[in-house]
């Protein structure tokens, strides 16, 4: 599964729109839909804020991984 898949699944799941998404991350609407669709990627930071926020690990965004749980804290 692509990580554009994974992120419009997140955020789906929680009933979210992509605007929210967006102002979560301090990043413009059309930004955000650009990370989700695959055409800009995603800037480290702001994919750490999408697990956090998720509670879930940047590998399974990325693909990575088909585990959803994230990773124990250090």
């Amino acid at each position: 599964m692509e990580k554009r898949m994974r992120l419009r699944d997140l955020r789906e799941d929680r009933d979210l729109t992509q605007q929210q998404i967006a102002e979560l991350l301090g990043t413009s609407f059309q930004y955000y839909q650009k990370y989700e669709s695959g055409i800009f990627p995603i800037p480290v930071d702001r994919l750490e804020i999408l697990a956090d926020f998720y509670e879930t690990s940047t590998d399974y965004i990325l693909g990575r991984t088909t585990i959803r749980k994230p990773y124990p804290k250090k």
